[in-house]
């Protein structure tokens, strides 16, 4: 079955840096991306940043462009996600999902099930 583990996340200063990692098992994603979501309690789920694992292709939300770099290694079927310049608004769920890149762009809440998910990893960015 399709697993998604992630690791990462957790308390740090305004203007500090965290990393998250995220490793898919079950099956080959080499035609898929892997990334991120996150979300809020109480609001929507939005996306963030995802890569083709078999080009690097990526997308970025504009919130985070310039701060946020994703990562792959294609063998470990792994996705980083280095994020810098840490400011209070990204406070949120960071989930990692794999599908299909075009659905990062085109992302609502009705298309939660064109993903598989890993579970929530908690950022906090204290001010």
């Amino acid at each position: 079955d399709v697993q998604l583990q992630a690791s990462g996340g957790g308390l740090v200063q305004a203007g500090g840096s965290l990393r998250l990692s995220c490793k898919v098992s079950g099956f080959s994603v080499n035609d898929f991306a892997i990334g991120w979501f996150r979300q809020v309690s109480g609001k929507e789920r939005e996306a963030v940043v995802g890569i083709m694992v078999s080009d690097g292709r990526t997308y970025y939300a504009n919130s985070v462009k310039g701060r946020f770099t994703i990562s792959r290694d294609r063998g470990k079927q792994t996705a980083f996600l280095q994020m810098n310049n840490l400011n209070p608004e990204d406070t949120a769920a960071y989930y990692c999902a794999t599908g299909f890149l075009a659905a990062w762009k085109n992302y609502s809440p009705k298309n939660n099930n064109e993903f598989f998910w890993g579970q929530g990893t908690q950022v906090t960015v204290s001010s």
